[in-house]
């Protein structure tokens, strides 16, 4: 099949573009850059341009670029944060309803921040959103994908938990502290990290592409979400380090303001039902087993 992407760069674009290359798919890339090269189509969601005719054939979309969550959070970061997501799908998703041969299905990534910190309760996709920035970024969002719902595409939204990847995000930019022996729990370590393999990220898309059933919302983690605290424990278990240097709660909000309690102290305790339901296999459903995969000979 032909499929678009855009942010094929990231840590789960790159990932999902090798895979699907591999399965003998053809893969054509959004790029805000000139294009280089015949599979790569320019836009820019900023000024709402794009080139629509080259979209014509594409068969299935899968829309993952926005702005970096990570960094402190000023006014300017939260509306780039916003709007690059908000613009990016509105504009994909109009141009694509508008083609003559519309692709048959829209992948639009989202995120657990849909539902924002809400302790022990179990979250399936039929929980209701939760209150702060992340939680209406996320509404928004998904929202900003209906011209091409009622244009008739099948669009699903996973909302991807806490990626694991030794290459970047949560696990590799602490993995230096880890290794150190300087880690340790953020906060109480009560609140609920539902965490997810990048393999699992790009199964669960691949999934979703090619299961007619699925729409709408997908909770895409792990079976089983834990503690932060129970994380660091497996994490220097795994290492073979200690973890004894908590972050505590007013220090983490001290270095990194809003984001602190939005993103590491928030809890949310995602369970994966329609992948489930859906026949969707894990390939690393334990944190033990996905990060001594993950980390392979750099464990130790």
């Amino acid at each position: 099949m032909k499929v678009l992407i855009s942010g094929s760069t990231g840590l789960v674009g790159s990932s999902l573009v090798s895979e699907l290359e591999a399965s003998g798919h053809e893969v054509v890339r959004l790029s805000r850059s000139r294009p280089s090269s015949e599979d790569t189509i320019r836009w820019d969601p900023d000024a709402g341009r794009i080139d629509v005719s080259r979209l014509e054939g594409v068969e299935v979309v899968v829309h993952l670029a926005g702005e970096s969550i990570m960094g402190y959070w000023t006014q300017a970061k939260k509306r780039r944060i916003r709007e690059s997501r908000v613009r990016g799908t509105r504009l994909l998703a109009e141009s694509v309803a508008g083609l003559r041969q519309r692709p048959r299905v829209m992948v639009s990534i989202s995120a657990s921040g849909y539902y924002g910190d809400r302790g022990n309760e179990l979250l399936t996709e039929e929980s209701g959103p939760g209150e702060g920035f992340l939680a209406g970024v996320c509404r928004e969002w998904e929202a900003a994908a209906d011209p091409a719902r009622e244009a008739g595409i099948r669009v699903v939204h996973p909302r991807l938990g806490i990626v694991l990847s030794a290459k970047g995000g949560a696990l590799g930019t602490t993995l230096p502290i880890f290794r150190l022996g300087l880690g340790g729990r953020i906060g109480s370590g009560r609140q609920y990290w539902s965490w997810v393999a990048v393999e699992d990220v790009v199964g669960a898309i691949i999934h979703c592409l090619k299961t007619d059933s699925i729409e709408g919302p997908v909770n895409v983690a792990a079976p089983e979400a834990v503690t932060n605290a129970e994380y660091t424990r497996v994490l220097s278990r795994v290492l073979g380090r200690p973890a004894l240097f908590p972050l505590p709660a007013f220090a983490a909000r001290a270095v990194l303001g809003e984001m602190a309690d939005e993103l590491l102290l928030a809890s949310a305790r995602m369970e994966p039902a329609k992948l489930k339901e859906s026949g969707y296999r894990f390939r690393y459903p334990e944190l033990e087993g996905a990060l001594r995969h993950l980390l392979g000979d750099r464990a130790r």
